[in-house]
């Protein structure tokens, strides 16, 4: 037996120095050393052995476990600082080499036609106010007109936060908000997003809208009409044809819708504008006077109009956009063209 563990000695010790990572080098340590190695089989059948044999056979055991167990800490130490090694030198960074410049960014398409329309306005007089996104329903609905039975104000149109507040379905509470504070004149228009429960490739349940709302004495519906006729030949082109449809918004009396000639195919008809020549942009008229009793004006002195347009619509006409999905994806091979 005393032949049988020097054997295992020299076995072992050859196998440990050629192992080549640390996994290796456990299953070697298991296979002798473990409470199944082979090492251990040996101590365990000392009992077969005699008692005048036993002590020498076991002190010979002893130190071959030993001089097997300092080889695999000394075999690790070296696999350790190899495995740093090469660790170091995956990660090693060659300052020779020359920079990259970092991408840069650029604003997003709905911002950059926000931001022209905007300065349209801005040149016209206008000023920008802001609002909340979740707003009560007495600004959203009550004081804009938009009675409690107005379908508008039922859940399968509107997002409930929870009763009395929801999320803004048009940025118009922020008329109501700027009149309850400003004594006329007031000119402001309102960037913003909105949100209404609709969703297909022309609508989604958030979009974005700019509001507008000119308050003074003596402001009359030929004021509106040269406003928006600016507004349109500024942004579309002066060759642009506009027309005006009667229609009937709760927080104006009168309202129109506006429609402008075909972008894609200037009038003559198409499947964008349904062969019709026109598309609708945005829908107008003169402030309801009951809207004028919630903020406290004289509606015998001060008249005024209102706008609001959507945003994404006008990027889609001006940039021929199929869908509306498009916009809100950030797949970058789209937003990178704008």
């Amino acid at each position: 037996m005393k032949e049988q563990i020097e054997a295992l000695r020299s076995t072992a010790l050859e196998e440990v120095a050629k192992t080549s990572d640390l996994r290796a080098l456990e299953d070697a340590r298991v296979k002798y050393l473990g409470r199944k190695g082979k090492i251990t089989e040996i101590l365990r059948g000392l009992s077969q052995v005699s008692p005048e044999e036993r002590p020498v056979l076991g002190q010979a055991a002893n130190k071959v476990r030993d001089a097997i167990s300092d080889a695999i800490d000394a075999r690790k130490e070296v696999l350790d600082a190899e495995a740093e090694q090469q660790k170091a030198a995956s990660e090693a960074v060659d300052l020779t080499l020359p920079g990259r410049r970092p991408r840069k960014g650029h604003m997003h398409v709905i911002n950059q036609v926000t931001d022209d329309i905007l300065e349209i306005f801005f040149e016209l007089g206008f000023q920008v106010a802001a609002g909340p996104d979740v707003e009560t329903e007495y600004y959203n609905f009550e004081s804009l007109n938009i009675p409690a039975d107005h379908p508008a104000r039922d859940s399968h149109d509107t997002f409930f936060v929870k009763p009395g507040v929801v999320l803004r379905t048009h940025t118009s509470p922020v008329q109501m908000r700027v009149m309850e504070k400003t004594q006329p004149p007031v000119a402001v228009v309102v960037p913003g997003r909105v949100y209404r429960v609709d969703y297909d490739a022309s609508h989604s349940p958030m979009f974005n809208q700019v509001e507008g709302l000119l308050v003074d004495e003596g402001v009359t519906f030929a004021d509106l009409k040269g406003t928006l006729m600016m507004f349109v030949h500024r942004f579309f082109g002066k060759d642009t044809q506009v027309r005006f449809r009667p229609s009937f918004f709760p927080f104006t009396e009168p309202s129109a819708e506006v429609d402008i000639s075909c972008t894609v195919c200037q009038g003559k008809g198409c499947r964008v504008c349904k062969n019709s020549g026109w598309l609708e942009i945005l829908g107008c008229g003169m402030v309801n006077p009951k809207v004028y009793e919630y903020a406290g004006y004289d509606t015998e002195k001060y008249t005024g109009y209102a706008f609001g347009l959507g945003v994404d619509r006008i990027a889609m006409l001006r940039h021929a956009i199929s869908s509306i999905g498009h916009l809100y994806e950030n797949d970058m091979r789209f937003v990178e063209q704008f």
